[in-house]
């Protein structure tokens, strides 16, 4: 068992991860499934990948559907907890990269019903065949494609656009902080999409915006004066960037303590999506 634990751990926890949108969550159903594997016999486990995921999918199957009712009481946005991926070519790192939806698809699946979503990152993210997921979640192969087409639909994407995030390089990130830091609005409208919207959570733990912050005016006058009131603390805040989700991000720390991390969808080129998480139980992975 020792041997299956090393050999699916990170592929199990990715898929977990993306069921839940909870890192924590995600390491306790990984954990708790290979606890209750060691007492399945050994002729169940003669395909180890397919029976893993299987016990993976079906406890997080179950995570969701409490999940739901927590999140209702929720104070303000809820987004996923986000991960540090080490660039690192280990095989964990490698394996954890290859499979992650990027975070801005972790958003848009919370408008899936478990089973939808159950099917979408199967699929998507993992590559499954369609018989092959019928038979894990125990359904017919029809239905699971009725679910893949509804799931595409609730998040917007066409059946021929691609779910492969634009990625975000330093070079950008540079430029958007010294627009920031110059106070230059008209360089910071001209990095904004028309329809840009910045979304933060801080759970009723941090301060954060209630509501997600939508046009182009509106939101460049968010992140001008947040830079501001960082500058004003400047030796006790800083910026840092770090790889999250696989993707190139901001973190806004104070010494040692991550205050928030900022995750960064762009589309042409500029910024169409900014998710700020604040809420200080989201940051322990960052």
């Amino acid at each position: 068992m020792e041997e299956l634990y090393d050999q699916y751990k990170a592929l199990l926890f990715t898929l977990a991860y993306q069921l839940t949108g909870s890192a924590a969550d995600a390491e306790d159903a990984v954990q708790d499934v290979f606890v209750k594997a060691c007492d399945v016999h050994p002729e169940r486990l003669e395909e180890p990948k397919a029976y893993l995921c299987k016990m993976v999918t079906n406890h997080c199957l179950n995570l969701q559907k409490s999940a739901r009712k927590k999140r209702e009481m929720y104070v303000g946005p809820w987004l996923p907890e986000p991960i540090l991926t080490p660039e690192a070519d280990t095989l964990e790192s490698t394996v954890v990269r290859r499979d992650l939806l990027s975070y801005a698809m972790l958003v848009l699946l919370e408008r899936l019903t478990p089973t939808e979503r159950t099917v979408f990152v199967l699929r998507e993210a993992f590559g499954f065949d369609y018989p092959d997921i019928a038979e894990l979640l125990g359904k017919q192969e029809a239905n699971c494609r009725k679910l893949m087409s509804r799931a595409r639909s609730m998040m917007g994407i066409s059946e021929e656009e691609s779910v492969a995030a634009e990625g975000v390089e330093l070079e950008w990130v540079s430029r958007f902080l010294t627009s920031l830091e110059q106070g230059n609005v008209d360089a910071v409208l001209c990095l904004l999409t028309e329809d840009v919207m910045f979304v933060a959570d801080g759970g009723g733990k941090a301060i954060a915006f209630k509501h997600p912050v939508q046009t182009r005016d509106q939101v460049a006058r968010v992140l001008l004066d947040g830079f501001k009131r960082i500058a004003a603390y400047q030796g006790k805040l800083y910026f840092d960037t770090a790889s999250l989700n696989g993707e190139t991000s901001l973190v806004i720390r104070s010494g040692s303590e991550t205050l928030a991390a900022i995750l960064i969808q762009l589309q042409g080129g500029k910024l169409a999506r900014m998710y700020a998480v604040r809420n200080p139980d989201k940051l322990a992975w960052v």
